[in-house]
């Protein structure tokens, strides 16, 4: 079946299905070889999303080969033993459907949305990506040559994106979420083929795995299928390399100045978080929201219509599994000093620590979360990752109908403790960014 497999196919594109339901039903099970199956069955609209979601991230790399998980977000799509090298987009257009793949500090993923009639299809192509993708060298110089152009583009002529890099790096000192997932070039080019091949057999096989199939689907056919196209694939026999490292809270807070290729200076804070599963993210998740979320949030009514020392101003959470990254940051008005406005960033966190929330705020944050919740309900695709996050990261698919209630519990007392707590001036990283300075010469 493998090699006579289905690579002429169409069919219909429907990017969306509705879900009516609060809740998400669905069905799982464990292959032999460990590969985690997660079902959910959508027949509003014929459409399915297939997502393999690979427990293996930038964390996951040698200090002196980062960026290899990043990498393999690339190369998985070469092609593999019986799918032609850079066909793999042809395939899934050809039929009608959309895919795409991300990498985090923690995993990496892969997604098909196809009409329903080609589920088998969406299967097919993941099945031969996990058995035996082409990791060759053609491919590997390919993709080095993309990724160095894409570090460019990120890194260096992107306003304001070395961040990505200057952040972790002083905030994680002692754990390898300190590198930047996108890695470094010269790591990559120093690296060998059978590097490669080696973080292919430790990391991308089934039992580091979970095959998560959202949409309009037949329990019954959908798991006969992934058993006739999955069942086959042998486990890892490699043991995954996981940190355990307890990362480093700052002794005291760290400040530098980055010069990029910017017109307006820009603050960038970043404090550390606890781990993704405890209790404490729900409340700097709503925290972040009534900072920012929307001109009527707190540091927009503050930095950028009061005072007007900011035209931008952002506050998110960045949750890890091992430790995230709360991250403030503000673009200066014309004329503002950098040291002004990250003076008047601490007074507007200052007011939430020492006044906190009221409760109507406090209904208002837990209303927009839920409306979040359950539009991405709405999508088979977000239905699919999550229960595929659910499973890998809060040890129960069924998270995506639990995680509302938690964030129901959060009280206001919760969300000044942890601004108290979290947004600590003495354990934090502080960034100035200036405009490069012009060479008086020219």
């Amino acid at each position: 079946m493998r090699k006579s497999a289905l690579l002429s196919l169409f069919g219909v594109c429907f990017v969306f299905s509705v879900f009516g339901q609060n809740k998400i039903e669905f069905k799982e099970f464990t292959l032999d070889n460990g590969l985690h199956v997660i079902l959910h069955q959508d027949n509003t609209t014929p459409i399915v999303a297939t997502s393999v979601l690979y427990h293996v991230g930038s964390k996951n790399e040698n200090p002196e080969r980062t960026g290899f998980a990043h990498f393999f977000e690339h190369l998985m799509f070469e092609g593999s033993e019986n799918i032609p090298r850079g066909k793999f987009f042809e395939i899934v257009e050809s039929a009608g459907g959309t895919l795409n793949a991300g990498t985090s500090q923690d995993y990496t993923i892969y997604y098909e949305i196809l009409p329903s009639n080609q589920l088998e299809l969406s299967l097919y192509l993941e099945s031969e990506r996990m058995l035996q993708a082409k990791v060759d060298q053609v491919g590997v110089d390919t993709q080095r040559e993309v990724i160095k152009q894409e570090m460019k583009e990120v890194m260096e002529e992107r306003p304001y994106g070395s961040f990505q890099k200057e952040i972790p790096v002083r905030l994680y000192p002692n754990h390898p979420y300190k590198s930047p997932i996108i890695g470094s070039a010269e790591h990559l080019e120093a690296s060998k083929l059978e590097e490669f091949m080696e973080f292919y057999a430790t990391y991308y096989k089934p039992n580091n795995a979970t095959l998560s199939i959202a949409g309009d689907i037949d329990y019954a056919e959908t798991e006969r299928l992934v058993r006739a196209y999955f069942e086959e694939i042998p486990k890892g026999t490699i043991e995954p390399y996981r940190p355990n490292i307890e990362i480093q809270k700052l002794s005291n807070e760290i400040e530098d100045v980055v010069y990029d290729n910017i017109q307006l200076p820009a603050i960038f804070q970043g404090y550390l978080m606890p781990k993704k599963d405890h209790p404490d993210t729900y409340a700097l998740d709503l925290l972040s929201t009534y900072l920012l979320s929307g001109k009527s949030s707190l540091m927009y009514k503050e930095l950028v219509d009061k005072s007007q020392k900011a035209i931008q101003a952002v506050a998110f959470p960045n949750d890890l599994e091992d430790g995230g990254m709360f991250l403030v940051l503000a673009i200066a008005n014309m004329g503002v000093d950098v040291d002004d406005l990250n003076v008047a960033i601490d007074e507007v966190l200052d007011q939430v620590k020492t006044n906190g929330i009221d409760k109507n705020d406090l209904q208002k944050l837990i209303n927009i979360k839920e409306n979040q919740i359950i539009n991405g309900f709405g999508s088979v695709a977000n239905i699919s990752q999550s229960l595929a996050q659910g499973h890998v990261f809060y040890g129960n698919a069924d998270y995506v109908n639990t995680q509302l209630d938690l964030f129901r519990k959060v009280t206001a007392e919760d969300v000044k403790r942890v601004a108290q707590k979290y947004l600590d001036k003495d354990s934090r990283v502080v960034l100035k960014y200036l405009p490069k300075p012009t060479d008086a010469t020219e």
